[in-house]
């Protein structure tokens, strides 16, 4: 009779890590950060862009390295392309505040710069789990925020 099988519970054999392991650059990453605000125009044509910067090693992105400019509306059009073609859930965007969009205020509204920097951190926080997600990323449209200078609105919806 044989005797009863048992679980292995020995440890694997790794290497070591070895310095180049430890702070090497990792094998997957995707950054994306949100900066540089910038408010244009003039009175109702008054509006503030941000800076997109992506640096990535995933093999779906076409490009590793990207930088463009957008406003709130594009982030806006990503969230409702994204709820329409894709099966993700897709996390809020940072409020409209339309309360600051009042006329006769005393302050700058929605160009005061704590109200920029706070919407600031809640795109970049946005943008970041909608590209964290694995489903998000095979979308054309993402791709096209992330990485094309000018958004195609008439673009065809699917995947890369």
């Amino acid at each position: 009779m044989s005797e009863p099988t048992v679980a292995d519970t020995r440890r694997l054999n790794s290497k070591p890590q070895d310095l180049t392991d430890a702070y090497g650059p990792p094998s997957n990453f995707l950054e994306i950060d949100v900066y540089d605000p910038q408010t244009v125009g003039v009175g109702r044509n008054r509006f503030t862009t941000y800076e997109v910067r992506m640096k990535t090693n995933l093999p779906i992105f076409k490009m590793k390295e990207s930088s463009v400019r957008r406003r709130y509306s594009d982030f806006e059009w990503l969230k409702n392309e994204l709820e329409r073609d894709s099966k993700i859930v897709v996390p809020p965007l940072p409020g409209k505040a339309l309360k600051r969009q009042l006329p006769f205020r005393g302050d700058e509204g929605i160009f005061e710069e704590s109200f920029i920097e706070e919407r600031r951190v809640g795109l970049e926080q946005f943008i970041n789990r909608i590209a964290g997600h694995p489903l998000a990323q095979n979308e054309r449209c993402l791709h096209m925020f992330l990485q094309d200078e000018a958004i195609d609105r008439n673009y065809i919806p699917g995947k890369v």
